[in-house]
C-alpha cells in the first residue's frame, strides 16, 4: 500500500485481539533507492513470507536498514531474520540490548532522540523518543511528507496500553506539536488520516479515564485495580482485554499516587515458590520449546521432501517405468 511518495506499507492481517485489523511493516525510501523497514512483525513464518512476497512483487530496491519502534516481540521478532536473509543493518532504540536479548544480531546500531536517518534522495527520518507505552518507544517522523510512524504509541483502530502514564502524556503532547503532520502510520490497525484529531482524542481519553477512576473511588471503598477496572470498563471490552485494561488502570493509579491524590495500601504477595518448583517449571518450558523446535524442523524437512518429489521421477512407484515410442 502506497502511503506517500517515499512510504509503503506491508499490512499483515492479524486476528490477535490486541492487534486489531493489521500488524504493519513500513518501508521508507526514495523510489529505486535503498529502503528502510520500520518494525518486522513476530518471529513466525507468516510475517516473513508476507514481507518477502511484498518485496518480490512490488519493491525494486534493497532493504538497507531494519529499525523498530520498541522492543516488544510483535515488532522486533524478525530482526535476526532481516540481517540473515535481507542483509540489512539493524538499528534499535538506545539502551535496548537488554530488552532485545536473543532477538538481535551481535552488531547493531543504536538510535537516540534527535538522530536523523538519511536514506538518500531527500528522504530523512527524525527519531523521536516517545516513552510511555514502553520505556524504549520511538517514533519516526518524515516531516517533508508529513508521515509519522508511531508503533504502539498510537494505534489505528483502538487505544493502546500504557506503562508509564506521565511519560505517555508528555509524548502525546510532543507529537501534537509536530509541524506539517498529515498522516500517522501505526504499528497495528488502519492508517490515520486525521492525525491531530486522533492524538487529541488520545489525550482526552486518558483524561476521561482518570476521572472515571476517581469516580469509582469516591464511595470511600478500598478497591483493587482489578475491581476498579471492572467498574470503569464493565462489559464494554472483550474479556480477553481485561488484563491490558487493568494495566492501564494501574498506570493511572501510579500517577495519582505520585501526585498525592490517592492513598495506596500495600498488598501482600503470595509466598514465593520453592527453588525446585521454579526449576521444574523452567524445565517444562524448555521441553515445550524443544518440541516446538522439533515440529518446525519436521515441517521444514517435509516441505523439502515435497520439493524433491516434484523435481525427480516417481522412483518409489516403479522399479522400471513404462517406456514409450512411436507406433
Amino acid at each position: 500500500m502506497q502511503i506517500s511518495p517515499s512510504v509503503r506499507a506491508a499490512m499483515v492481517p492479524d486476528e490477535n485481539v490486541m492487534h486489531p485489523d493489521f500488524t504493519s511493516i513500513y518501508l521508507v525510501g526514495a523510489p529505486g533507492g535503498q529502503s528502510l523497514t520500520i518494525d518486522s512483525g513476530e518471529a513466525i513464518e507468516r510475517y516473513q513470507w508476507f514481507l518477502r512476497g511484498y518485496l518480490a512483487a512490488t519493491e525494486h530496491a534493497e532493504i538497507g536498514v531494519a529499525t523498530i519502534t520498541h522492543h516488544h516481540a510483535d515488532h522486533s521478532g524478525n530482526l535476526k531474520w532481516a540481517k540473515e536473509f535481507l542483509d540489512a543493518e539493524i538499528s534499535i532504540p538506545e539502551g535496548g540490548r537488554r530488552l532485545l536479548k536473543g532477538r538481535i544480531p551481535r552488531k547493531v546500531n543504536q538510535l537516540a532522540d534527535g538522530d536523523v536517518l538519511d536514506m538518500g534522495g531527500g528522504v530523512r527520518l527524525q527519531v523521536l523518543a516517545t516513552p510511555g507505552h514502553s520505556v524504549d518507544s520511538l517514533c519516526y517522523y518524515l516531516e517533508d511528507e508529513g508521515v509519522l510512524f508511531t508503533g504502539d504509541t498510537l494505534l489505528g483502530s483502538s487505544t493502546t496500553t500504557v506503562g508509564n502514564l506521565g511519560d505517555y502524556r508528555r509524548s502525546l503532547e510532543r507529537l501534537l506539536e509536530l509541524p506539517n503532520l498529515r498522516v500517522i502510520c501505526p504499528g497495528h490497525g488502519k492508517v490515520v488520516n486525521d492525525p491531530r484529531e486522533r492524538l487529541q482524542m488520545y489525550v482526552d481519553h486518558r483524561n476521561l479515564r482518570e476521572q472515571q477512576i476517581l469516580a469509582a473511588l469516591k464511595g470511600g471503598e478500598q478497591l483493587s485495580s482489578w475491581e476498579i477496572m471492572l467498574r470503569v470498563y464493565g462489559d464494554s471490552i472483550d474479556t480477553r482485554l481485561r488484563r491490558a485494561a487493568d494495566g492501564n488502570v494501574r498506570s493511572h493509579l501510579d500517577q495519582l499516587r505520585e501526585e498525592g491524590r490517592i492513598t495506596e495500601y500495600e498488598g501482600k504477595p503470595k509466598r514465593a515458590r520453592s527453588k525446585r518448583a521454579v526449576e521444574r517449571e523452567h524445565e517444562h518450558e524448555r521441553e515445550r520449546d524443544r518440541i516446538l523446535r522439533e515440529a518446525k524442523r519436521i515441517r521444514a524437512a517435509r516441505s523439502r521432501e515435497e520439493i524433491r518429489r516434484q523435481e525427480n521421477p516417481p522412483s518409489e512407484q516403479w522399479s522400471k517405468p513404462p517406456l514409450y515410442e512411436l507406433a
